[in-house]
């Protein structure tokens, strides 16, 4: 698996299934032997990729599903695995047939050693940990060898728990130096309530979660360790799932406002939903580690550690006004507890918001984007996110602006006729991106509208998270030559189209009950100039770094499946008309860039973030590891300084607002919040001196518009 992180952003693009073959219908009393037929007859039939199920494919499913089944390998032998390893080449055989052997025997061996598992972390919790030990604890699962006997197996868990309960004792240790002497507790006392702190969340965890964990859940894993071998965006919903995704899709979140994913035994956060009440709280960040979780109605938090994702989430969710205290571990290594009042996500922060700011006297627009938005069942009369960009653009000129730019950073995508209206905006007409099913004629996606909306200076910021729509958008400025990308080396990389199948459309007789949902990649999308935006995404003509740079949470470092990269003929364009000398500006920029201090020290803290995600080991020994926390909270402070980065620009909302903002408090804050943002944005900064550059390069030449065709 490439790296222990996988930031899965939402699906997007996506459309709903109106294919001839789903017109098919099934009809199999054995509801899993049903689920099986329908996927496989769908991927066969719809898929961009379809795969042989073949000795290879057979290889990838299983150790994709043993690894799920067992990241930390604390349950499962060698023997185990031997047993298992008989089936490795016929997994592809058995789903042809719709059989479950292979299934059946992990299954019921998982919940033997889950059982015995239990006896082995209550018998090594029962005696005291060894502190002064000079071990350590090695963190790299995928490179540990499955143990050979029962004692092997104890020594494994010993050393899990040891670094378990190592945290918690230094927690324990850092509380009873606060108190008075008198009040203070031996270390033996310390030990045990560490050792009973992590017993107790073991405890928890099996009662509560594993053990409730039903035959379905496990063959939910199965099915879709099979169907990610096609692509990362393929995946089985189970009823409950399907649910959930559709909560998502509508746009309507409650709780503390952002998404989250599990990867090994970890969830972290994937998504600060804008607006959200994590949002507003401001702490929670991307690439956070979810490990506890409190209400505030409990005195002892939870541990979340190995839960299902939907079972955090139901502790994490709760009643608007209600508060939870989520114990993280930041991307810098550091542990800090964070309390959030759960609230309904307002929507309105996922539009479209625009402000002005005045850099060397000139007055220029900035536009941010956090989704292209878009309502499916009435386009043309509901608001979606490319109105509402014409829009906010309207309002700009009206303020004399001079230069634009449109920040569609963490921005995952959204509708692709969105994208497809937005860069009309700034063309006069022509193709904007070229959507390929295999087998079938690409289809050329165009503007048609002969209007422009803004044909002055253009930025449009970007970073690795701004994924689909955004990579098009992106795409289609540089193609066009009609602006300038600024951000990081390269966006997400994710090119695919993807449609979603309610699977109870396919069966005849729905006496077996819910079926759930496919989410199945239908289609790849390509630049005008043919290239595919697929795991390459779209390269930045100014490359400026930000605090992921060297972890990657691109599609092709996080995904172990991805689609390639791939070429198709150019669509026919011209480019822009009008001349700003992009070289020059870009040159400038390098230059500026060479000796920008804030940008190093970004730079710097990411090589230092990326160097602590790399550790493996990890000493037991309470000095050592106390030693290097202290280190690593002595080097973080040293990156502080990031956040108080100040430019002297100051950045004002449009007069249409300005008389909302009388009204509404909320509406207030919320642009104050803004404002403060951008006011230590660096990347902003940068994106004002480009457009400067442009803006004195301008010029118009004549017949510069070429034809393109390769």
């Amino acid at each position: 698996m490439k790296g222990n992180y996988k930031f899965l952003l939402l699906a997007v693009l996506i459309a709903f299934a109106s294919c001839s073959f789903t017109s098919k219908t099934f009809d199999d009393p054995d509801k899993d032997k049903m689920l099986i037929q329908i996927i496989t007859y769908v991927l066969d039939q719809g898929h961009i990729a379809p795969q042989d199920l073949n000795d290879e494919f057979s290889e990838k499913v299983f150790q994709s599903y043993v690894e799920q089944l067992d990241p930390l390998k604390r349950y499962f032998y060698q023997s185990d695995m031997d047993d298992f390893a008989a089936y490795r080449s016929q997994i592809d055989d058995q789903l042809k047939s719709y059989e479950f052997e292979f299934f059946n025997l992990t299954y019921s061996r998982l919940l033997e050693r889950i059982a015995e598992s239990k006896d082995i972390y209550n018998q090594i919790l029962d005696e005291p940990f060894d502190f002064s030990q000079d071990e350590e604890y090695n963190a790299d699962y995928e490179a540990l060898p499955y143990v050979k006997n029962k004692r092997q197996m104890k020594e494994r868990w010993e050393k899990q728990l040891k670094f378990a309960t190592i945290s918690n004792y230094d927690e324990a240790y850092t509380l009873n130096e606060e108190l008075e002497d008198d009040e203070k507790k031996s270390l033996e006392e310390l030990e045990k309530e560490a050792r009973e702190t992590t017993r107790t969340f073991l405890d928890e965890l099996y009662d509560n979660f594993i053990n409730e964990r039903d035959r379905e859940d496990w063959f939910v894993v199965y099915v879709n360790a099979a169907i990610e071998i096609f692509d990362p965006h393929t995946y089985y919903f189970a009823p409950e799932d399907k649910e959930r995704f559709d909560v998502r899709m509508t746009g309507k979140f409650e709780g503390i406002g952002a998404r989250l994913q599990k990867r090994m035994d970890v969830i972290s956060v994937n998504e600060v939903i804008s607006g959200g009440p994590a949002w507003k709280q401001g702490e929670l960040e991307v690439g956070d580690q979810i490990l506890k979780v409190k209400q505030e109605d409990e005195e002892e938090p939870m541990s979340v550690l190995g839960m299902r994702l939907e079972d955090a989430i139901k502790f994490i969710k709760g009643p608007k006004g209600t508060k939870v205290t989520l114990t993280l571990k930041k991307v810098d290594g550091t542990i800090e507890d964070i309390t959030i009042t759960r609230d309904v996500v307002e929507l309105e922060e996922t539009y479209a918001k625009s402000s002005t700011v005045i850099k060397d006297d000139k007055k220029y627009g900035i536009i941010d984007l956090p989704s292209f938005y878009v309502n499916f069942d009435d386009y043309k009369n509901e608001r979606n996110a490319a109105t509402d960009v014409k829009l906010e653009i309207e309002r700009l000129k009206k303020e004399g602006i001079e230069g634009l730019i449109l920040d569609v950073r963490n921005n995952g995508g959204g509708s692709l006729q969105t994208v497809v209206d937005m860069v009309g905006l700034f063309i006069k007409d022509g193709p904007v991106v070229q959507v390929k099913t295999t087998g079938e004629p690409k289809e050329v996606l165009k503007d048609a509208d002969q209007s422009i909306t803004w044909d002055g200076p253009l930025v449009v910021l970007v970073n690795e998270a701004s994924a689909s729509a955004s990579e098009i958008l992106a795409a289609a400025v540089q193609d066009y030559k009609r602006g300038i990308v600024i951000g990081s080396q390269q966006t997400y990389g994710k090119g695919s189209v993807q449609t979603i199948i309610d699977l109870n459309r396919m069966v005849r007789n729905n006496s077996s009950g819910d079926m759930g949902a496919l989410k199945f990649t239908t289609q790849k999308y390509y630049r005008i100039d043919g290239g595919s935006t697929q795991l390459e995404g779209v390269k930045s003509d100014i490359i400026m770094p930000d605090r992921y740079k060297y972890i990657g949470i691109s599609e092709g470092k996080i995904y172990d499946n991805p689609l390639p990269w791939d070429k198709i003929d150019a669509a026919e364009y011209s480019v822009w008309e009008n001349y700003y000398d992009y070289d020059a500006a870009i040159e400038n920029s390098r230059k500026r860039l060479e000796n920008n201090e804030q940008l190093q020290l970004i730079d710097n803290y990411a090589k230092w973030i990326n160097t602590i995600r790399e550790r493996d080991n990890f000493s037991l020994r309470y000095e050592d590891y106390k030693a290097r926390l202290e280190a690593n909270q002595k080097e973080a402070e040293r990156f502080e300084k990031i956040s108080d980065y100040k430019t002297n620009l100051t950045f004002n909302s449009l007069p249409y607002e300005l008389d909302l903002i009388e009204k509404d408090s909320v509406l207030r804050d919320r642009r104050a919040r803004w404002h403060t943002s951008l006011t230590s944005d660096v990347y902003v900064e940068e994106a004002l001196n480009v457009l400067n550059d442009l803006k004195l390069s301008y010029a118009i030449k004549p017949n510069v518009a070429s034809s393109v065709k390769n």
